[in-house]
């Protein structure tokens, strides 16, 4: 799977900058040519643009069956999940879902449930997702992101920064790095990210990040990897919002 979003819709961080300036060789929104990079080499994919927003994109092509990718859209919610839900019968009944509803149905309603009723803090609705799984979900009504992957980082997943400091995301480690070159790392174990609130830890949502340098499969200095400090502590808590209001400008 695929998720490219401009810089005003999702900042990254900076750590995932590599100092080298030749690293990240362009950018993943302009002129259209990195998505057909994607299409060229999974002939099968699907592809969906959001306009200067962005774009995703996902394809069945040689998926592990043990975490395969799925897809979703509702009410203008898109949504790519790839791996498994292991408590997925007490989530759909939790959400008030059907019996056919599946991994990204729970995701879609977990995501609208928070937006437009904030029950809980959202480390607690990530918390509960138990099995083996990463996520990409767009809101093109607000444009806003919501990426997570979950605690032992079971499922491939990368993110890194183009030259345009666009917003990369891929279960792919080479198609991420044909955007970023070392402007990428694996996306941090037990974290979510949000347009408005950034990276966060689902796990110790009492605890800050830190980056340290990540090193490549092939010994090259890259951007950051993101790790929980354990020395540190913070103020948590997501307001509560009301049934009018827009969770994802407020938290």
């Amino acid at each position: 799977m695929l998720a490219v979003f401009d810089q005003a819709v999702a900042k990254c961080p900076e750590a995932l900058k590599n100092l080298d300036t030749d690293s990240a060789p362009f950018s993943a929104l302009r002129d259209g040519s990195f998505i057909k990079y994607f299409n060229s080499v999974q002939p099968d994919s699907v592809s969906l643009n959001f306009g200067s927003s962005g774009f995703i994109a996902y394809s069945s092509h040689e998926q592990n069956p043990l975490l395969p990718r799925l897809f979703s859209v509702v009410d203008d919610i898109f949504c790519l999940f790839q791996g498994h839900i292991e408590n997925i019968a007490p989530l759909k009944r939790q959400y008030g879902l059907t019996k056919t509803a599946n991994e990204v149905s729970i995701v879609i309603e977990a995501y609208r449930t928070l937006r437009d009723r904030g029950p809980y803090p959202v480390d607690h609705v990530v918390r509960d997702i138990n099995g083996k799984f990463a996520f990409v979900l767009y809101d093109s009504t607000s444009k806003s992101v919501f990426t997570a992957g979950d605690a032992d980082g079971s499922v491939p997943f990368f993110w890194g920064m183009d030259s345009d400091n666009n917003l990369v995301l891929s279960d792919d480690e080479v198609v991420v790095k044909k955007a970023c070159g070392k402007s990428f790392a694996p996306f941090p174990k037990g974290c979510f990210f949000t347009s408005s609130g950034g990276l966060r830890s689902f796990e110790f949502p009492q605890k800050e990040l830190k980056a340290t340098p990540w090193v490549d499969s092939l010994g090259e200095v890259c951007a950051a990897i993101f790790m929980v400090d354990e020395q540190s502590r913070k103020e948590t808590g997501m307001p509560r919002v009301g049934s009018a209001s827009n969770w994802s400008s407020q938290y």
